[in-house]
């Protein structure tokens, strides 16, 4: 056991409230979570940053020591890692992502370069016993570790009588407009007085999106990290999603707004997710977010066939003008509306799929009732490719119970 003085704190340790000088073990459990000292070996000029507990961004140089956490990661647009079977005082690891994961880079992205090279200086330390010093390796998630009952696919799940509306965001991938269309919802809802509260159920650790929903207006947040969680799974993403929308549901907001992270088709459960009965029929309206009308399409179709959902709405990139927008609501028959150009209306269009039209400005709610009379209008006319993409779907923000 030696004592370390660390230059930077990364925000996935957040919850070990962990002090500058920290002591370290040279026996290191490889198991996700646990916190790690390490020493940056080099200098990158891109994704050179990261995130501390606070939610600031502080660059990273060479020969910073840093505190992380062991994981995985599997990112479509980042990097991809694992877990290392075993680490001992000198190894070197690999920085996964802005949160501080820690762990073996097998496939790096070529915007990005390769990750940053970390000497391994061991285990970091807690002391749970009370007078004595005995230290124990710190975990974020406490000593219950992966044992955690919020993580149990069976976690109670409950919304409260009557129930809390949640509306979720899902994506056809990572980086395609969830937490900007989370942000819009979040702050226009505000606006119109109701209280709500936002949560992130699934990717790997970063408070970033978190936070832009709380300056949007959050009232209360929650995120899978604060359960011990660095990166989800489809074995882990719906006990999360059921205990944080509990938990947040105990505090009577008038709507939760519900942050899958990545895709549909990724790595982290957001499929695992809607494929859960109870968790599905709380959802009461779903929000597609897609970097093109082919995603969107995809989107559209695959709720449809495997979950019985049909969006409330498609925003994202594949909205981001006129002509993605007509292409979306012409040929899937779904309302359309970009989170940052068109935000009052999004909301409009979701808070019509929850039945509580009236929360926003009437200007607003008589935009997008105005809107959806005019795509019906053109549906009656054009029924043609449309029709089976229709006949996939139940209706509007419907989901099958």
């Amino acid at each position: 056991m030696k004592t370390v003085l660390l230059d930077k704190i990364a925000s996935v340790t957040r919850n070990c409230q962990l002090k500058r000088e920290v002591r370290v073990s040279e026996q290191i459990p490889c198991e996700e979570g646990v916190v790690v000292a390490v020493r940056v070996r080099g200098d990158k000029t891109t994704y050179n940053q990261l995130e501390l507990p606070s939610g600031r961004m502080a660059q990273v140089k060479r020969g910073d020591v840093i505190a992380g956490a062991l994981g995985h990661r599997s990112a479509l647009f980042g990097y991809s890692g694992h877990l290392p079977r075993r680490l001992a005082p000198g190894d070197t690891i690999n920085l996964l992502n802005l949160g501080g994961v820690l762990g073996i880079c097998d496939s790096v992205n070529p915007d990005l370069g390769p990750p940053f090279e970390c000497e391994v200086l061991g285990a970091v330390l807690h002391f749970p016993y009370l007078g004595e010093r005995i230290g124990v390796a710190a975990r974020i998630g406490g000593a219950e570790g992966m044992s955690n009952p919020a993580l149990d696919p069976a976690a109670p799940l409950a919304t409260g009588q009557p129930p809390v509306p949640v509306v979720a965001l899902v994506g056809s991938c990572m980086s395609s407009g969830k937490t900007a269309a989370a942000c819009a919802l979040v702050r226009h809802f505000s606006h119109g007085g109701l209280t709500v509260d936002a949560l992130k159920a699934t990717g790997v650790s970063l408070r970033r999106d978190l936070l832009a929903m709380e300056d949007a207006g959050a009232r209360s947040t929650a995120l899978f990290t604060d359960l011990g969680v660095v990166a989800t799974t489809p074995a882990n993403a719906p006990g999360v999603t059921r205990t944080l929308i509990t938990r947040l549901a105990a505090g009577r907001p008038d709507v939760i707004v519900a942050e899958l992270g990545d895709g549909l088709l990724g790595a982290y459960g957001v499929a695992a997710i809607l494929a859960d009965r109870e968790i599905r029929a709380a959802f009461s309206a779903v929000v597609l977010a897609a970097n093109d009308p082919v995603a969107a399409w995809g989107g559209v179709r695959l709720l449809a066939d495997e979950f019985g959902i049909r969006p409330a709405a498609v925003t994202g990139p594949a909205t981001d003008n006129l002509a993605g927008t007509r292409v979306i609501e012409e040929s899937l028959r779904v309302p359309a509306a970009n989170a940052r150009t068109d935000g009052e209306r999004l909301a409009a269009l979701v808070l019509a799929a929850l039945g509580m039209p009236g929360a926003l400005h009437a200007d607003a709610a008589g935009a997008a009732n105005a809107a959806d009379a005019g795509e019906t209008a053109e549906g009656a006319a054009d029924t043609s490719d449309a029709a089976g993409a229709a006949a996939a779907s139940p209706p509007a923000a419907a989901v099958r119970r």
